[in-house]
């Protein structure tokens, strides 16, 4: 139990330091897109979903790298995106009330969305298909290569062109009072203090894992993944706080479509080749394909999120959060196979 309340308390420790570092770093992303004109939209699926997402990218590099956990980085990447979609809108609605949803939102962020989702999928799919790895559990493991890694992270290529079309048809203004070398400083020293936050959270996660004796991606898509997802929260409260439901939405869905396209292939680019679990894989992105749906049927609903679809949203997160409790309890062993 003394061990056990350690890693909890690291885990806390980890979570205060990357809220301080992801504040520093959220406030100099948007002094820079201020100071280069950036649009509402562009602003929050670009630079403030980038910045807010730089905590999953350090957490899958950290995981790999350091400590050989890929799979716990695409954990904490999962259990983010589900929060991202579930609890952030809900908590945003109870907030601030009622988000006006608009066509653009819903019809070029959240398809897009969706396209990552199922691109990184057929991305694991590949993996397992062309480069199939013999394991205990059966043939249904798989190498990542870099040349598969590669498939997302062309497709977000692809966002950041559309993303950019759309800024140079707004035509936004500069803001030309801004300090563009300060902001950058401040966000170097916020992104050194959200690797040493997330080091915390990895590490808290690897020892629970190793304490329950369970697979530590399970830790990853709870601990690491509301951690890392902190900044998001923020971003997305503060805009539903100022009456700016655009950029609330399209932070989550922007660093959602980062997450998946970027810090999930950006371990395997760096490390070359990454072996994934299918037995695994499949059933977390099952349930991030059913969140997808959910948060896209009652996005398109009359163009907006109202108090009693955020509480579905919250009840579907609360039924996620139930589902691993279960896990780590062996009371069901869906992600243990």
């Amino acid at each position: 139990m003394i061990e056990i309340a350690v890693l909890l308390a690291l885990a806390a420790g980890g979570t205060g330091v990357l809220w301080y570092g992801s504040t520093k770093l959220e406030e100099a992303a948007n002094d820079l897109a201020a100071a280069y004109g950036l649009p509402a939209v562009v602003q929050g699926a670009v630079i403030a979903a980038v910045g807010s997402s730089m905590p999953e990218l350090v957490s899958v590099l950290l995981a790999t790298l350091l400590h050989g956990e890929f799979e716990l980085g695409v954990g904490s990447i999962v259990g983010s995106a589900v929060f991202n979609l579930l609890a952030i809108p809900g908590l945003a609605v109870v907030v601030g009330g009622g988000i006006d949803t608009s066509r653009e939102l819903v019809y070029k962020e959240s398809l897009f969305y969706m396209l990552a989702v199922a691109s990184l999928l057929l991305t694991f799919s590949l993996a397992v298909i062309y480069n199939p790895v013999a394991g205990p559990d059966g043939p249904i493991r798989g190498d990542v290569s870099r040349p598969l890694a590669l498939f997302p992270v062309a497709l977000y290529g692809l966002y950041i062109f559309t993303q950019y079309l759309d800024a140079a048809d707004e035509g936004a203004t500069t803001d030309t009072t801004a300090n563009v070398a300060s902001a950058w400083i401040q966000f170097a020293v916020g992104l050194v203090t959200i690797v040493a936050g997330v080091e915390a959270l990895v590490r808290s996660a690897i020892g629970l894992g190793d304490a329950f004796g369970t697979p530590t991606f399970l830790w990853g898509m709870t601990v690491v993944a509301a951690g890392s997802s902190l900044p998001d929260t923020f971003v997305s409260l503060a805009a539903a706080r100022a009456d700016r439901p655009t950029v609330t939405l399209a932070n989550v869905l922007g660093s959602n479509t980062f997450d998946l396209l970027v810090a999930v292939p950006a371990g395997v680019l760096v490390a070359g080749s990454l072996t994934v679990n299918f037995a695994h894989i499949v059933p977390m992105m099952s349930f991030l394909v059913l969140a997808t749906i959910v948060f896209f049927s009652i996005s398109r609903t009359e163009m907006r999120l109202s108090r009693h679809e955020a509480w579905l949203l919250l009840g579907l997160y609360g039924a996620f959060l139930c589902w691993l409790l279960l896990e780590s309890l062996h009371v069901v062993s869906v992600l243990e196979l």
